[in-house]
């Protein structure tokens, strides 16, 4: 099973050949491929998955899908491994 985790596009950082950005999702901040979503600007939200921003969402929509993530999270409980 895949999950794509959505996150906030704090900058767009431009490379050689590539477009990242800084994404930050929940307080940790990640370095992420923008080649899929080339009109994503800051304070955009982005759904990453393995590295690539892969569609822009609308920021309603990620706080609510936050909201669930932190619900599910609360609802399994201290026994929930940590990385």
């Amino acid at each position: 099973m895949c999950l794509a985790v959505p996150g906030e596009l704090l900058e767009i950082v431009s490379g050689d050949a590539s477009c990242e950005g800084r994404v930050e999702f929940g307080g940790i901040i990640k370095r992420v491929r923008l080649d899929f979503v080339p009109e994503a600007q800051p304070g955009d939200f982005v759904i990453v998955h393995a590295g690539f921003a892969i569609s822009r969402m609308d920021a309603r929509e990620a706080q609510r899908t936050l909201q669930l993530f932190a619900q599910l999270e609360a609802a399994a409980g201290p026994d929930l491994e940590q990385p």
